[in-house]
């Protein structure tokens, strides 16, 4: 094959990813619902897997904490190898059971917990492991495989399958599968966040100002959120401390910041009821 072939039949493949996802969405919607129950109440979300599917949970765990500005501990993974797995190849942690009730053991999982354990075969000793170990200790457990009926699946609440079907290479999950799985964590944090009321309209208010690029996103997103000039809108994101979701609800409540800080707290952070609150 040439080079366009190459890509002309991967791309066909690819084109299939979506439509597979699309049949997951009552589940994938459940898995929000059960997410956003369970930070409520002060529980945790913990990714868990082996390889791909523990970078992918790693990848999505890691962008909560600067896309929302949660607590750190709210979204989480566990690594079959460890933070080294991340960036080689330890094929063989992902049979190690008794590192993943290990890892299972740091974390005390409880009742308003998420364990989700992802899985292209649905067969990885690891991830099965830290879910039947959650389960056992009253979390709710998610299974993120491509494959029914799997060992996976059995072991937890409730399954999320995406079955996208052969690999353009034979075996290569981190192709097709990764992508799909890629697609549903996106869905499970964005959405679940956005229920939490960490996304007002469609815009990351509770994003991190870090550098100066950030700021400059900040003050769009004040703009955007309040329809205030870009001058009113960078003097309140200065006025609130850089704290882009306190300058949101000071200017659509026209409020203090006191007053913008006091509202976002007993909201939880929601920011639409922060404001809400704030205006009265």
């Amino acid at each position: 094959m040439s080079s366009l072939e190459i890509v002309r039949l991967i791309n066909h493949e690819d084109s299939t990813i979506a439509a597979a996802v699309a049949r997951a969405l009552p589940q994938i919607a459940r898995t929000i619902d059960a997410v956003v129950a369970g930070v409520r109440h002060g529980g945790r979300l913990i990714y868990v897997g082996a390889g791909t599917s523990g970078r992918l949970g790693a990848l999505d765990a890691s962008e909560i904490q600067p896309t929302f500005n949660t607590d750190p501990r709210t979204v989480q993974y566990i690594m079959a190898g460890g933070p080294k797995a991340l960036a080689a190849s330890t094929e063989a942690s992902e049979d190690d059971v008794e590192l993943a009730i290990a890892e299972m053991k740091k974390r005390k999982p409880g009742k308003h917990d998420i364990v989700l354990g992802i899985a292209t075969s649905g067969r990885t000793p690891f991830t099965i492991a830290a879910v039947e170990y959650g389960r056992n200790r009253g979390a709710r457990t998610i299974a993120l495989t491509c494959n029914r009926n799997s060992p996976l699946e059995r072991a937890a609440h409730f399954a999320i399958v995406t079955e996208v079907g052969a690999e353009v290479l034979a075996g290569s999950s981190r192709m097709k599968a990764g992508t799909a799985h890629k697609m549903v964590l996106n869905m499970i944090s964005t959405g679940a966040m956005t229920r939490l009321g960490y996304v007002y309209g469609n815009l990351m208010v509770n994003v991190w100002t870090k550098n100066q690029k950030l700021v400059q996103r900040a003050i769009r997103i004040v703009e955007q959120a309040t329809g205030a000039d870009h001058e009113t809108a960078a003097n309140t994101l200065e006025a609130a401390g850089n704290r882009t979701p306190v300058a949101v609800v000071m200017l659509a409540a026209g409020a203090t910041r006191a007053q913008a800080a006091a509202a976002l707290k007993k909201s939880k952070g929601h920011v639409r009821q922060a404001i809400a609150i704030a205006r009265t």
